[in-house]
């Protein structure tokens, strides 16, 4: 087997759409840019604590409210709650909703599914603004890019 290199990921165009996909995650859900990085890097941990959550911000924009905004719609959940005899801290884990629309970017990114185009299951294409206009177009086009679905075949194949 061998190893998954940078130009692997390169010819396979994985953060080509990056951004659109991560618009349309941020503006369907809600969440501001750096809070669905934040999760992203917290799904990745898979369990966390109030300190793992303080070293990962550093890079973001300051929010205070940011934890327990995350906590309070749902998108951080407790895993151990702390009891102060055994256990000294509480231990989070992303929620079920937030790991499924990660695994939902990831599958868009990869190309096996598409972003969704109806008003019903996407804000974007109501096209009330000029940048929901503007989106609204580059989803098409990411949705009918031929070379996303290449990718998938380069892996599957081999």
């Amino acid at each position: 087997m061998r190893n998954l290199e940078a130009k692997d990921l390169r010819s396979i165009g994985l953060l080509k759409h990056y951004r659109i996909i991560r618009r349309w995650a941020c503006k369907t859900n809600n969440i501001k840019d750096a809070d669905l990085e934040l999760l992203i890097y917290f799904d990745c941990l898979e369990l966390f604590t109030r300190q793992d959550y303080l070293n990962g911000v550093y890079t973001y924009s300051w929010d205070k409210k940011r934890w327990e905004r995350l906590r309070k719609e749902g998108w951080i959940i407790s895993w151990r709650n702390k009891n102060n005899t055994t256990q000294k801290y509480t231990i989070y884990k992303t929620s079920f909703k937030c790991s499924q629309l990660i695994s939902r970017i990831y599958r868009m990114l990869l190309g096996t599914e598409d972003l969704p185009t109806s008003v019903r299951r996407n804000k974007i294409m109501s096209g009330n603004s000029y940048s929901d206009k503007v989106l609204k177009k580059a989803i098409k086009l990411i949705n009918n890019d031929k070379n996303r679905w290449l990718l998938n075949n380069k892996f599957t194949t081999n």
